[in-house]
């Protein structure tokens, strides 16, 4: 299985494990060229963290680059479900102001 999934409607539901053991290559370089203009299209993008099974520094990482990258290219991207552990990292590392949170 792949580490996510995106739906037409630009809508991205993420699996397993936002480690540096799982993570090689930043969400949107991960993307196909029709994946990004699928998201590109709509301008929006939800990231569906409910089967984020663990995450550490590298995952919340990962997640800052993803909405900084999305963002340069036009797309609106928001976090949603995000685990209860997730969020008290991003809170730790003072990155949780900034994160557009559903």
């Amino acid at each position: 299985m792949s580490l996510f999934e995106i739906n037409d409607k630009g809508n991205v539901i993420v699996h397993g494990q936002l480690d540096r053991d799982t993570l090689s290559k930043n969400f949107w370089e991960s993307l196909s060229s029709n994946e990004r203009g699928t998201l590109q299209q709509n301008k929006r993008c939800s990231l569906d963290l409910s089967d984020v099974e663990r995450a550490d520094s590298a995952g919340l990482a990962w997640l800052i680059n993803a909405v900084r990258d999305a963002e340069q290219n036009g797309v609106s991207i928001t976090l949603s479900k995000m685990p209860e552990k997730l969020q008290k990292l991003a809170k730790i590392s003072n990155a949780d102001s900034f994160l557009p949170v559903e």
